[in-house]
């Protein structure tokens, strides 16, 4: 049943005039659910690293004041896929948000905390499932 060993993910919470960014997933793992930019954990690259290097890639933008916040343990059993999800909170700084991965991304749009787009990939899921808030 797939990779035996968990992988680590990295989830950009990106943070711009009380909203956060949404990536509209393409692709076979979350395809149509709604999620935070991001990627997996490169070796001897740290999680804030990664989620600046995964929001260049994916939407051709920076992000400041990146800081590490919770993280999930999250099993896609369909999939026969384990992940351990590390969000890191940040706030845009710049740049133009395209998609620059029309393969993996089929819209980006800003929303409130309270009214994130559904479904929503499962790692948000259980992130809202342990009631945090950027917010406070």
């Amino acid at each position: 049943m797939g990779n035996s060993r968990p992988k680590v993910g990295v989830g950009a919470i990106i943070l711009h005039e009380g909203k956060v960014l949404m990536q509209k997933r393409r692709n076979a793992h979350g395809d149509g659910t709604w999620s935070f930019p991001g990627g997996h954990l490169e070796f001897g690259e740290t999680p804030e690293a990664c989620a600046a290097r995964e929001v260049m890639e994916e939407l051709n933008c920076r992000i400041r004041r990146a800081r590490r916040g919770p993280f999930t343990n999250d099993v896609f059993a369909r999939e026969g896929r384990h992940y351990i999800t590390i969000f890191v909170l940040a706030e845009y700084d710049s740049g133009d948000i395209r998609i620059m991965e029309p393969d993996k991304t089929e819209a980006w749009q800003w929303a409130s905390w309270e009214e994130m787009p559904r479904p929503r990939f499962l790692p948000i899921e259980n992130l809202l499932a342990q009631g945090f808030s950027p917010f406070r």
